[in-house]
């Protein structure tokens, strides 16, 4: 077990906490994706726990209109998060859970993250990342940095949470320097 949460059971209790307060189903990579929206659970701890809540009825298969395979929290699962949530850290729990909510609150309004790199003539390398909300941009931003590693570890990261960088250069630019340190 290799997630900073603790043991599988924390796990379990962790994932149906923020299922519960989502309050509606979610596809499997939706809730891979909010479980791994801040550091405290590692992938494979999250599919190990996964398949043992389907296998122990504390979530279940729906199924979307468009055919989706959607998986919600039982009353049972329910139970066991009202029950055992106070084993973990609350300030674990809300950070968890505000950074999922986030998290949706991005991906219901369909924002596409674009990032691309280009090799300048100096050989250092432009970045530019963008979001596009219905076809229109809502954030642009270039760097220059001085490799293509570098240049790919920055479209890596954006991609892998554009919502957070678009959160903190709202922040930054606003003047909430707070949010540096949250």
């Amino acid at each position: 077990m290799g997630s900073p949460i603790g043991s599988m059971k924390n796990v379990k209790i962790f994932v149906l906490y923020l299922m519960e307060n989502v309050g509606r189903p979610l596809d499997f990579v939706t809730l891979n994706d909010i479980v791994m929206q801040t550091d405290y659970i590692m992938y494979l701890d999250f599919a190990v726990a996964f398949h043992k809540m389907l296998d122990d009825d504390l979530i279940t298969r729906v199924e979307a209109e468009d055919g989706v395979e959607l998986y919600d929290i039982t009353s049972k699962g329910r139970l066991v998060a009202e029950s055992l949530h106070s084993d973990i850290l609350s300030t674990i729990l809300d950070k968890s859970l505000a950074a999922a909510l986030r998290y949706l609150d991005f991906k219901q309004r369909g924002i596409e993250a674009k990032c691309s790199s280009r090799r300048r003539d100096d050989g250092r390398y432009d970045v530019t990342c963008s979001l596009i909300e219905r076809g229109e941009t809502i954030f642009s931003t270039s760097l220059i940095v001085d490799s293509a590693d570098r240049a790919n570890r920055l479209k890596e990261n954006f991609y892998d949470r554009p919502e957070s960088i678009y959160r903190g250069m709202h922040a930054l630019l606003a003047g909430n320097m707070n949010y540096l340190f949250d």
